[in-house]
């Protein structure tokens, strides 16, 4: 059986057919074709496949596409505007570059969402904040300091914008 799924991924509304034990993360990645958003564990451990629905942090893997339905969901390649220039990066990600956040890359899509969901409901976290908000969210590669790192700095460099 079928379910129509209309919802908007990354501030473009779309629909598309779905079964209704697709997961979220499958239907990103297979239908939709945003592999962005990572499959590592299956079992909801892991974070990488971590994307904002309706603004909060979710683990795609842990989430059926059908819960998506008139929501609105926000994976890694949605964080910069499609009219921003090639090459743009989110403050967040620019923040983990500078910072030395990522290796291998695979942890690093569900961080930098988890990060953003983080930012927008404390713009000036306390590193307990910083940590209960990356606790979900697993790093096989670097012992997570660069990644601390990561958020001070991407607060760091959010604040002179929020004083203007």
């Amino acid at each position: 059986m079928a379910f129509l799924l209309q919802t908007h991924l990354n501030g473009q509304a779309v629909q598309g057919e779905v079964t209704p034990s697709t997961l979220l993360v499958d239907w990103l990645r297979d239908a939709r074709g945003l592999t962005g958003t990572h499959i590592g564990c299956d079992t909801s451990q892991c974070g990488a496949c971590t994307v904002l629905l309706d603004g909060q942090a979710v683990k795609a893997c842990a989430v059926l596409a059908v819960q998506a339905q008139g929501r609105h969901v926000t994976t890694i390649e949605g964080l910069v505007p499609p009219e921003a220039p090639p090459g743009t990066l989110h403050p967040v990600q620019d923040a983990f570059v500078a910072c030395h956040g990522l290796q291998c890359g695979f942890c690093t899509p569900g961080m930098v969402m988890a990060t953003v969901c983080l930012l927008r409901q404390h713009p000036q976290p306390s590193d307990a904040q910083i940590a209960e908000a990356l606790e979900g969210n697993l790093c096989r590669c670097t012992g997570y300091a660069g990644i601390v790192e990561s958020v001070r700095h991407a607060v760091r460099q959010a604040a002179p914008q929020e004083a203007a």
